[in-house]
């Protein structure tokens, strides 16, 4: 009796431990549709385009006009997020595509040819010059958004995709150009005014201004994300002084937050809007974020040689988003080079990298 209970319970184990394997796939996979690269004549430059639109105003592009430009991201590294850029000499410019892993398809130096027709033309990151500051944000390509909460939505199904976007010939990683200070676009500047907005550049000799910028929600998945009593700004005002709340990293992971808030680097900030802090402070809802802490998107703020401010804006979805910025930088000892696309939020620079390989600490 003895050895067939064990004769049985070995069976029962084999039968369990068969059941927790995927059964294996013994058929043909098909085969891959060979790709031919397309060659399409533009009818438009990205510049041109970009002239088409007027603040506050985006529209359905109704007529047939092509742009083409070479691709300059990649979401390999996470910093970019689906969407890419393409740039020609006259400027780059966002495409919406809605989806990820666009670096399989899409390949750095790639040319892009794009039907404008039917896709939206709008802004992101407009806001109106006033006393704290303001300006233009980025003229870019999508679909209308039918919650108007954005200019531009997604191309997120793959027949408008294709009814779009071509992909042409694989080609050279397009070389940046180191962009003179002097050089660099105003609070009013577009692709259509500036050729280096939306462009793949190298700016020189940035020193770390100790400051960041980063909003943190105290529970995104479970309330509006727009309401002020959710709402945890990490930044300063002008006039107070500079901090950068012990963020000595590029971005913040999930865990990293977690890190901040144990450690309570934030302990004193106030919860809400600048204009509606009347919810107490992190501490008073330390448990509630912890529980529901996600990755966190930071801008190091950084001066070039003659003043004018660079925020350095890196996603904490990002492979390198935890990666330490150099304590020589920190200290003030040494400035950094800086490759990736220049972009422009509300009237001041925003740079995003590709990866950590386009910062340059220079000893």
């Amino acid at each position: 009796m003895i050895i067939g209970g064990a004769a049985m319970l070995s069976a029962a184990v084999l039968l369990s431990s068969c059941e927790e394997f995927t059964p294996v796939f013994t058929g043909k996979y098909p085969t891959p549709e060979q790709w031919e690269p397309v060659t399409m004549e533009p009818t438009h430059t990205i510049a041109q385009l970009a002239e088409m639109y007027e603040v506050n105003n985006p529209f359905e592009i109704e007529d047939d006009i092509i742009i083409a430009g070479k691709v300059i991201t990649s979401d390999q590294s996470g910093n970019f997020y689906r969407s890419l850029y393409i740039q020609d000499e006259t400027g780059g410019i966002e495409l919406k595509i809605g989806k990820t892993g666009l670096y399989n398809e899409f390949k750095l130096g790639q040319t892009v040819y794009v039907k404008c027709k039917g896709l939206w033309l709008g802004m992101y990151g407009y806001k109106t010059p006033g006393d704290y500051g303001g300006g233009n944000g980025m003229v870019q390509l999508g679909m209308n958004d039918p919650t108007e909460e954005y200019e531009t939505s997604y191309m997120e199904v793959q027949y408008l995709i294709d009814q779009h976007i071509f992909r042409g010939e694989e080609g050279e990683q397009v070389e940046p150009v180191v962009v003179a200070e002097n050089a660099l676009p105003g609070i009013d500047d577009t692709q259509a005014t500036n050729e280096y907005v939306g462009s793949y550049v190298t700016l020189k000799g940035l020193t770390y201004a100790n400051e960041i910028f980063t909003l943190l929600y105290i529970n995104s998945a479970g309330m509006d994300t727009d309401l002020s009593q959710n709402r945890v700004f990490l930044s300063v005002d002008d006039g107070e002084e500079p901090t950068n709340f012990g963020i000595t990293t590029w971005a913040m992971s999930e865990q990293n937050v977690k890190r901040h808030l144990e450690a309570g680097d934030w302990d004193d900030v106030l919860v809400g809007n600048a204009n509606d802090q009347n919810y107490g402070t992190v501490a008073d809802h330390k448990d509630e974020m912890m529980l529901h802490a996600s990755p966190g998107n930071v801008s190091q703020y950084f001066t070039m040689p003659g003043g004018t401010e660079v925020q350095v804006r890196t996603s904490g979805y990002s492979r390198f988003a935890d990666l330490e910025i150099d304590p020589e930088v920190l200290a003030g000892n040494a400035t950094i080079d800086v490759t990736g696309v220049l972009t422009m939020y509300q009237g001041s620079i925003q740079f995003v990298v590709l990866d950590q390989n386009g910062i340059h600490v220079n000893e």
